[in-house]
């Protein structure tokens, strides 16, 4: 199913609107009538081409040109100009990729490319958007909001790439290239940011020369600033954050032709999650499931708005989470006769502690969905006195190893790369001891309050292993314009997890005067009298019975052989277009948040028997994907010019989705069949010696095609791709409007927009549907200001300069309310001080 075609008027499908285009219209005439002020422009254009842009995406150093990928690259140049230190700070400049913060977990960052992303953390899942540091795969996504390295290069690979990258590359891939130490010379580099919502962040880089072949770096990180709505309640402030981290390298030139490289990195964040703001009450005819009894007092306790809300309030203490992240990594080189060999091992570590409130905002003590203290009836009948605090964590351990040869037959015209890669992982997610998850007021009887006490422990040991190769044949015809590759990987993984839970409801029942009463429902329904006769009343007003998972298993293996063919063509030495085929393996696993043991249980909560549980887990999704794709350089290298149109079929598609009337229940199935099609573009253009505009599209038409239940109903209707927006696009302009002896006056303006979409929830009642936005961004910068040896550099920026509310993030599964969303970060600016020496 497509979302958008059946339930939004094909109107909102079009083009942006035409005041946007207006406004970027405007721009583009302005600049460029700036730039024809300076009447040395024509000939300065006839002398100066782009720059070369260099990428590693098919691990070899080559031209983005020359690079048959859908691919958008942020170099050292562009990361500066355009404010980036980290992956969270490229979410609105590529389109066709969306990066946003976890809803309920701030240090985490959900990555979707072409619609294909994941939209929950598990240690039991992996997300189809690979992420590679410096060519270390990154397991989890707990954490990569880290961003202390000094980045020299990012790079942003669309689409399957099975062969080179292995398994969970359903989506594409991220690679993340930092700077190296360098041997020649004495290196120190001090940002200094300051801006509105008490942004303070300095970040410090010394690069040390300890003999010709040798060379060290140092990188300290500081970074602080408060978030964008106040919290009235008790405890921290929403959006406060606070990070710290280090980075140690070190660069050995053994030889000519050896090299030796060793990164360590430590980054501590701190930091308190936003609440989500209720935007629509609950329908008074609908069905809220296991909320269903409480909804009429959540909604009495809960604070509305459909704008964007400066304050909310916590009925209890609002906790810092932290995330923690450690690892090392070595990179071996060696050029030899044969061949070149590499080797990169790494060892990472993640601890991942969240504390997030659901409530309804007013800061109501009766109506709380935390997991803070609770010292009410229920706890001391169940606990024997008040449930502690409890923050969610992860601690997780990874371990991989990779090793690669490339080399040639000149004289046969053939290339390759051929290699091999083992990846372990260990990990545990710890929501325990038994803690309060949920109190409200029962509907009607304001005496009567439902608890849900939980108690959850997860463990999982992983391991993969890969053999892979790739040859590229260039025959001696054409003038050797004419390439054509092959390649093959073949992946095996092993996944256990062990699952412990206990989740139970109480019924409190607290009158004036008297003893306060406590009913459970779980002893309830296990009492060999009662249980049958009460059960089925307590399913269908949506209380659920017994949830008790004591040491349940699950363990599967799985294998895959992905296969890839590409041609290139080279119709001059500026225009390259190419053809390509190629699979692509997401590795299966299991769900924690599955209710159900196992497929045997019958219907779940919402009432729809899914015909698989905890358990059972759930199996690979596999990709095919063609691509039909043009780089090209015109008028003398000043326009480059690069498109791309594809197709793309899922088979087993993973789908993780909320049941209905649940708020942390989920079910995880391979959905049958999916398809997507689109088109991007991007294209750069030198009007002259002080101007570069750039402007990247994507167009992305994404569609659920089969969904078959386990009673062979076809059940297509319920599902559809979130994060999915048809169109996209950015543009930029990079102006340099005054040059002098000593310095540089440099301007920067970008802009950003993205469609409507689908955020989480329930498909068919479009609650969930998220509203298109535009943000428009600047930088005005004074570069090169010659200083004790070195150079300052001043910039002044502003990001979301019109001020525009725009939501990253919608349910419509909470007591409270339908519709309940996440705002994305409204106006801000700073000031960036920058010496280098």
């Amino acid at each position: 199913m497509t979302f958008t075609q059946a339930m939004v008027n094909p109107e909102a499908r079009r083009l942006p609107s035409a005041y946007k285009l207006v406004l970027f219209r405007s721009l583009l005439a302005a600049l460029m009538a700036g730039a024809a002020v300076n009447t040395n422009i024509a000939s300065a254009a006839e002398q100066s081409r782009l720059e070369e842009v260099l990428v590693s995406a098919r691990k070899k150093t080559e031209s983005l040109q020359d690079t048959p990928i859908s691919l958008t690259v942020f170099n050292e140049e562009r990361l500066t100009v355009e404010g980036i230190s980290g992956l969270k700070d490229i979410a609105s400049k590529v389109p066709g990729l969306t990066i946003e913060p976890f809803p309920i977990n701030g240090g985490s960052l959900r990555i979707y490319i072409r619609g294909i992303g994941i939209g929950d953390i598990q240690v039991t899942q992996d997300t189809p958007v690979a992420l590679y540091l410096d060519g270390v795969y990154i397991a989890r996504s707990s954490g990569t909001s880290m961003d202390v390295a000094e980045l020299a290069r990012i790079e942003i690979l669309r689409g399957p790439q099975g062969t080179l990258y292995g398994r969970n590359t359903t989506g594409g891939a991220i690679n993340l290239i930092t700077r190296r130490p360098n041997p020649d010379a004495v290196e120190f580099s001090q940002v200094l940011s300051v801006g509105n919502r008490a942004l303070l962040r300095s970040k410090t880089s010394v690069n040390l020369p300890i003999a010709d072949s040798l060379a060290l770096k140092f990188a300290y990180l500081s970074e602080s600033r408060d978030g964008f709505v106040e919290n009235v309640g008790p405890g921290g402030d929403f959006g406060d954050r606070d990070i710290q981290g280090v980075r140690f390298d070190l660069g050995w030139d053994i030889s000519d032709q050896i090299r030796l490289d060793y990164s360590y990195d430590r980054s501590e964040l701190e930091f308190y999650n936003y609440m989500f703001q209720a935007v629509t009450p609950p329908d008074p005819d609908g069905n809220k499931g296991q909320s269903n009894a409480v909804k009429n007092s959540a909604q009495a306790r809960s604070r509305f708005a459909s704008n964007m809300l400066s304050s909310m309030a916590t009925s209890s203490p609002l906790e810092a989470s932290n995330s923690d992240v450690e690892g090392h990594a070595i990179i071996f080189n060696a050029a030899t006769e044969l061949g070149d060999f590499k080797y990169i091992g790494a060892y990472r570590e993640l601890k991942d502690a969240a504390y997030t409130d659901l409530g309804g905002g007013l800061g109501a003590a009766d109506y709380r969905l935390d997991t803070n203290r609770y010292d009410g009836p229920a706890a001391e009948f169940a606990n024997g006195g008040p449930t502690p605090l409890v923050r969610p964590e992860i601690r997780q351990h990874q371990s991989s190893h990779e090793l690669q040869f490339s080399s040639a037959f000149e004289d046969l015209g053939i290339e390759y790369i051929v290699g091999a890669y083992y990846f372990e992982e260990s990990a545990v997610e710890d929501n325990s001891p038994f803690h309060l998850q949920l109190t409200a007021p029962v509907d009607g009887f304001e005496d009567a309050h439902i608890v849900n006490l939980l108690s959850q422990k997860y463990l999982i040991e992983n391991q993969a292993l890969a053999a892979f190769g790739q040859v590229t044949w260039t025959p001696d015809i054409l003038d050797k314009t004419l390439h054509i590759t092959l390649g093959a990987r073949h992946s095996r993984d092993h996944r256990y997890a062990l699952k412990n839970q206990r989740d139970e409801v109480f019924i409190e029942y607290s009158p004036v005067s008297g003893l306060p009463l406590v009913l459970p429902l779980a002893e309830v329904v296990q009492n060999p009298i009662l249980g049958p006769i009460l059960s089925p009343v307590l399913a269908q007003v949506g209380l659920p019975g017994d949830r008790r998972f004591d040491n349940v298993t699950g363990e599967r293996r799985f294998k895959d052989d992905s296969f890839s063919a590409l041609v290139e063509y080279e119709i001059s030495d500026t225009i390259n277009v190419y053809g390509k085929a190629i699979e692509a393996y997401k590795s299966g696993g299991f769900n924690t948040r599955d209710p159900q043991l196992d497929g045997s249980q019958g219907a779940a909560s919402d009432g729809i028997d899914y015909g698989v549980g905890f358990a059972d887990g759930f199996g690979e999704e596999k990709a095919l994907s063609a691509e039909l794709g043009i780089k090209s350089e015109w008028l003398n290298g000043r326009l480059r010019v690069n498109a791309d149109v594809y197709r793309t079929e899922f088979d087993d598609m993973q789908m993780n989705f909320l049941l209905n009337g649940t708020v942390a229940d989920t079910k995880v199935l391979n959905a049958g069949k999916a398809s997507m099609m689109g088109f991007e573009f991007d294209a750069t253009a030198l009007l002259g010696e002080g101007l570069i505009v750039t402007l990247e599209y994507a167009y992305l038409d994404a569609e659920i095609t089969e969904v078959i239940d386990s009673f062979g109903s076809n059940v297509t209707q319920r599902y559809a791709f979130s994060a999915a927006p048809v169109n996209s696009f950015t543009a930029s302009a990079d102006w340099m409007v005054w040059r002098g002896e000593n310095a540089v006056l440099n301007f920067n303006v970008n802009t950003s927009y993205m469609d409507i979409r689908l955020g989480g929830g329930d498909v068919q009642n479009a609650y969930t549907i998220l509203r298109d936005y535009q943000l428009w961004n600047a930088r005005l910068s004074l570069d090169g200001i010659a200083i004790a040896k070195g150079s300052l550099n001043v910039a002044l920026w502003g990001k979301n300069l019109l001020d525009e509310e725009y939501e990253t993030y919608a349910i419509d599964n909470l007591p409270h309310a339908d519709r309940a969303v996440l705002w994305g970060d409204p106006l801000s600016y700073g000031l960036d001080l920058t010496y280098r020496y």
